[in-house]
């Protein structure tokens, strides 16, 4: 192994999360444009615009989901309603909620918006009533009847002297009322599907509507009636007026008429013009596939949301995948791109000259690639199906993916700008493509790995096409068939070489890249093999796999020098680090561990996931890594110093008193002679010990003690109790489980040794002996209503090995 000339690592702390933040529902902007308001479940999320960061976030206590919410035009009041018919007034900026009441509404609110004073804010139900509130006097004000089925939408005129509210439900009318004498005065019907926006005139004598029959009315608002109907040709779900004040000619924008933005289901932006009903200007989107405009009503990239940015004269849409993106006009170039949800997450990489930048295959067609300083993201279009794995050359600006669609493809990123376009794909597998390797000292080849169980070397196109050319083809060199199974892995070594393949068939295997000889197979994984690594420095192979273990191998003898092994379910990834004399792995248990070759000790384990853990990259400089998880999470871990010497101090003294006669005792007065900061530093402590297998007994007798003998009260009077407490709950259940298959594995052991009691005989109980130590699957069937797994099968074998010898030579059996 290499030298130990570097400090090992031994800690990693989160730097920062791209979690999901929107998952469909209201979005809205502040009137300042700072801030995006969005809906996720429970919650409502504040994201910065100009940092991409959530600042706040607001959460019902109930966990009900909310269903509309809406913020005042001053920025100050955000009022939302719940599935539990609550209406709640919030400080958004504090987080803290200042007023609740009933909504009086008999089924949960479907819309709600405040008038231009910030004091009015209308509600609809899905009980078809529309309610008004005066939210500084804090009543209702109006009842409004009449609408039939869900008012899904609310709108105040803007002109407040008017006191006219605009509503629409499911019968596809506009419905005007007057707020003096609380009566629908005219209703527009003009829609055949339902209105999903509408839009004023600067001077609020024309309104706008928009449907999803494919139509858009223009209303002269002083006859109540249509004075124009506007074939869009598609679903539209949102429509803006252009103010007219502002240089409109990059978007078609001719005279000084009323003109008008669509966003729906085709995805892109168009501009139209109301008195003539043509359109003027459609958006172009470059990077992105033409639409199929038969299914374009199925399409991801529809748009469901459009948002004016007077202020900065700029829009916002959302897009039914829940991105949002900013758009400057006139020009509609892309500012910034927000995704709200990103669904599991197979692969991330770093990209960029100074890892700037990270690359992100989700469970979808496309890659997102986000820039970590603002979270900001770029959307690439050209994988016709999900995404499976990625892999970066070298120097950070040249990446490959590849698809289940059987084909890959290379990007390529300009480093000033950093805009990616796609510079060349390849096909040719016969089935999916789940693994890719780019070469390492040069950009010379792409190696892929597939479900078809082969291995395919392709070369690089020379000259690679500019930037708004059309991908170059690739065709693969050589072709091997490599597997019985699928193809999970593929990695090239540092000195390009030697090729490295993992399977479903539980071997990994070590090929010549000349001419894709087999070199050897590593055998001794009882499961799948999901990941291979060579390490940069030594002449060794780590593998991962399905059977919760990591293993090192010498590329030269075949043989395997380590197993580490830790995690609870199968192991996805691994990565060398601490210049190839440590690992860090990640499993299907949500866990990242960071270990230590030479030791084959795991130094420390990370818990910030919920799900599996796909993805796992370091970064150029080994300092930081990240992690993408089933948890639609992604976390930026960056390397931290351990204060391990008052931490192992304290551990090494409880674990002393514990070992003594009348050990817990002792624990015990000692425990409850300490000042209370010191109890608080001792539960902080535990917490951590609490995270490795091998000092979770002394964490749990200290806790049992503190637990035990101090109140409640008295306990959440420390510092960070609660963030303490949640620390421990995951690791203290991963505890009892492992304490649970331990209890089974030893009531096996005395089932057993109670039925060679029962039978007794030489014979008999030598055979039982030697069943268990080579055929122990075949005791499991001895068993009534048994449940051993095969690791709690291998554990019971190792657990129960040393008693059951003892034992039988109790018995005189030779």
């Amino acid at each position: 192994m290499a030298g130990n000339t570097l400090p090992f690592k031994s800690n990693y702390a989160v730097s920062s999360k791209i979690e999901p933040f929107y998952k469909g529902g209201k979005v809205q902007i502040s009137q300042d444009e700072q801030y995006i308001f969005c809906t996720c479940g429970p919650r409502v999320n504040i994201l910065q615009i100009d940092t991409g960061k959530i600042i706040h976030s607001i959460e019902q206590d109930d966990q009900e989901d909310i269903t509309s919410f809406s913020l005042s035009p001053d920025d100050e009041i955000l009022v939302t309603a719940s599935r539990a018919l609550l209406l709640k007034q919030w400080d958004w900026k504090q987080e803290k909620c200042t007023r609740s009441w009933r909504a009086i509404h008999n089924v949960p609110v479907a819309s709600m918006t405040f008038d231009c004073t910030s004091t009015l804010l209308a509600t609809g139900g899905c009980d078809g009533t529309i309610k008004l509130w005066d939210v500084v006097k804090q009543y209702c004000t109006h009842n409004l009847k009449g609408s039939s089925g869900v008012v899904h939408l609310v709108e105040f005129h803007p002109d407040i002297s008017r006191l006219q509210l605009f509503s629409s439900s499911v019968d596809c009318g506009i419905r005007i009322w007057d707020l003096r004498t609380s009566k629908c005065i005219c209703v527009l019907e003009s829609h055949y599907s339902a209105v999903t926006s509408l839009a004023f005139s600067p001077d609020g004598q024309t309104l706008i509507s928009s449907g999803r029959d494919k139509i858009c009315s223009v209303w002269d608002l002083k006859k109540k009636a249509v004075k124009r109907t506007v074939p869009v040709y598609e679903a539209v779900e949102g429509v803006v007026v252009l103010p007219g004040k502002s240089d409109y000619s990059q978007m078609g924008v001719k005279g000084e008429g009323l003109h008008f933005v669509t966003a729906g289901s085709k995805g892109v932006l168009r501009v139209w013009d109301s008195s003539s009903a043509r359109c003027v200007f459609t958006q172009t989107l470059p990077d992105a596939p033409a639409l199929n405009t038969e299914e374009a009503d199925l399409d991801p990239r529809s748009l469901m949301h459009l948002l004016p940015m007077p202020q900065s004269n700029r829009l916002a849409t959302v897009t039914a995948e829940h991105n949002i993106l900013i758009y400057q006009m006139p020009a509609l170039t892309v500012q910034q791109q927000f995704v709200g949800y990103n669904d599991d997450i197979l692969d991330v990489k770093f990209l960029g000259k100074d890892d700037t930048h990270i690359v992100v295959a989700t469970n979808s067609s496309q890659l997102k690639v986000f820039e970590l300083a603002t979270n900001s993201c770029q959307i690439l279009y050209g994988h016709t199906d999900t995404i499976l794995s990625i892999d970066v050359f070298r120097k950070g600006s040249m990446f490959a993916s590849c698809a289940k669609d059987k084909s890959l493809r290379l990007w390529k990123m300009d480093l000033k700008s950093g805009h990616v376009h796609c510079v060349a794909q390849g096909s040719g597998h016969s089935n999916a493509v789940g693994s890719v390797a780019c070469s390492r000292l040069k950009k010379g080849f792409l190696v892929s790995g597939s479900q078809d169980c082969t291995i395919k070397m392709w070369d690089l196109p020379d000259p690679l096409p500019d930037v708004g050319c059309e991908p170059v083809l690739m065709t693969a060199r050589l072709t091997e068939r490599a597997h019985d199974k699928d193809v999970n892995s593929v990695t090239i070594s540092p000195n390009d070489k030697l090729l490295a393949s993992g399977s479903q068939d539980r071997t990994a295997k070590l090929w010549s890249l000349a001419d894709m000889s087999l070199l050897g197979i590593f055998r001794g994984h009882s499961r799948g093999v999901w990941c291979v690594q060579f390490s940069p420095v030594d002449q060794v192979l780590a593998t991962a796999s399905a059977d919760g273990s990591i293993k090192i191998w010498s590329i030269q003898e075949f043989s395997c020098l380590r197993t580490f092994e830790g995690h609870d379910a199968s192991v996805l990834k691994v990565i060398f680090v601490s210049r190839g004399t440590q690992l860090v792995s990640s499993g299907s248990d949500g866990l990242v561990k960071l270990w230590t070759i030479k030791t084959n000790e795991c130094v420390k384990t990370f818990d910030a996931h919920q799900d599996k853990v796909w993805a796992l990259h370091g970064s150029s400089k080994d300092d930081l890594m990240v992690t993408g998880s089933a948890d639609s999470t992604i976390t930026l871990w960056k390397e931290c110093e351990m204060k391990q010497s008052k931490l192992c101090f304290v551990l090494h003294v409880i674990h002393a008193i514990i070992n003594q006669e009348d050990g817990i005792q002792e624990l015990e007065k000692t425990l409850l002679k300490l000042r209370q900061d010191q109890k608080e530093s001792v539960l902080r402590f535990s917490v951590v010990w609490n995270t490795n297998s091998r000092s979770c007994l002394d964490a749990q007798a200290v806790l049992q003690v503190l637990l035990t003998h101090l109140s409640p009260e008295e306990i959440l009077q420390y510092q960070g109790t609660r963030t303490h407490l949640e620390g421990l709950i995951p690791y203290t259940e991963r505890h009892m489980q492992r304490i649970g298959r331990l209890l089974q594995a030893s009531m096996f052991l005395d089932y057993m040794w109670q039925k060679m009691r029962i039978t007794g005989g030489k014979d008999r109980m030598w055979s039982v002996y030697k069943t268990l130590v080579f055929h122990p699957n075949t005791l499991v069937s001895l068993m009534p209503n048994h449940t051993l797994s095969d690791k709690g099968i291998n554990q019971l074998v190792k657990l129960g090995l040393i008693e059951l010898e003892l034992m039988v030579r109790s018995s005189h059996v030779g």
